[in-house]
């Protein structure tokens, strides 16, 4: 009797070490967003919290200082995953512009997450119909040395004008609006999601256009540079916009660290896809989330195996 309660007693025991381990083994990630007043983090813990309720994965959401930043958190180990634009991505992943000459290549891709198109306003009543038209014009460009001034950059290179063929400012999104109802500039540059806060405040008391990036140039900028994709602002993002206006986005997207195991990235992809539906309803940029989208505008940066795997699991890549 005392040896069968001895057995019990020792499978018991093993029972309980087991489920410990089991508990120790339970998958942590820190994952890289951007700061509280944007999107990126808020959007960063909506994704964290579906991913957790269906995965059993658990999530830490970091505030931090968005995409070139994240990229080299994720180098230097101290992040699993984090949110980025996919032009800066490919930057990194070749060494390009912010990362001239250092390539990172410690990240792949895991999904295209929404649209954030290139925006170009222009004030009504100046005869600037076209980028061509910028040409000679008073021009912001974006923060020196935001994404948005390389932009600028390869936009406006396709139609032939270089930055010393225009007066260059280099001012934020709300700066710009400013400077533009004020009469300072003729034009300016925003890559955000539209419709922008900040071009709604400025329609509401100028009248404003939407120069629009299309045809051929278009063509050549996506062949130069192919983390850019077709994008269209849809009639009555502003008032005032009677007609919709085609351009070109780039995408916020979610990166893995080439770290993260396969199985992981594979259940972490296979989740927001199969629980959209609920990101949506989360946050609205969950909405915006879209199977075939997410793979396109990749640039240079191969898929992490584990999305790559999903991907080829529900045919969206061969």
């Amino acid at each position: 009797m005392k040896r069968n309660s001895l057995i019990i007693g020792l499978m018991f025991l093993v029972m309980i070490m087991g489920v410990f381990s089991a508990c120790d083994r339970t998958e942590h990630l820190h994952f890289a967003t951007g700061g509280t007043a944007g999107t990126y983090y808020p959007f960063g813990r909506a994704i964290a919290r579906v991913v957790e309720e269906n995965t059993g994965l658990q999530i830490i959401v970091q505030a931090t200082g968005a995409s070139r930043a994240n990229i080299q958190l994720i180098d230097a180990a101290e992040v699993d995953l984090a949110i980025v634009q996919n032009d800066v991505m490919d930057y990194a992943w070749t060494g390009a512009d912010f990362f001239q000459g250092t390539s990172f290549q410690s990240f792949n891709a895991v999904a295209g997450l929404y649209s954030e198109p290139v925006q170009v306003i222009a004030s009504s009543g100046t005869g600037i119909r076209t980028i061509a038209d910028l040409r000679g014009r008073r021009v912001s460009v974006g923060d020196a040395g935001s994404g948005t001034e390389f932009n600028a950059r390869h936009i406006l290179a396709a139609f032939g004008i270089g930055f010393n063929d225009i007066n260059v400012q280099n001012l934020g999104f709300g700066a710009s609006a400013d400077a533009l109802r004020d009469g300072r500039i003729d034009a300016f540059f925003v890559t955000a999601g539209a419709p922008t806060p900040a071009i709604i405040d400025l329609a509401t008391t100028r009248d404003v256009s939407i120069l629009p990036v299309a045809g051929a140039q278009a063509a050549q900028i996506i062949q130069d540079h192919p983390f850019y994709t077709p994008y269209v602002i849809s009639a009555g993002t502003y008032r005032g916009q009677t007609s919709a206006v085609t351009t070109l986005t780039i995408k916020a997207t979610l990166i893995a660290s080439t770290r993260v195991s396969e199985d992981t990235i594979f259940r972490l992809t296979r989740s927001l896809f199969e629980h959209q539906i609920q990101l949506a309803g989360t946050h609205s940029r969950g909405a915006d989330l879209r199977l075939n989208e997410a793979v396109q505008g990749m640039g240079s940066v191969p898929f992490h195996p584990g999305a790559e795997r999903y991907y080829r699991s529900v045919n969206v890549i061969r």
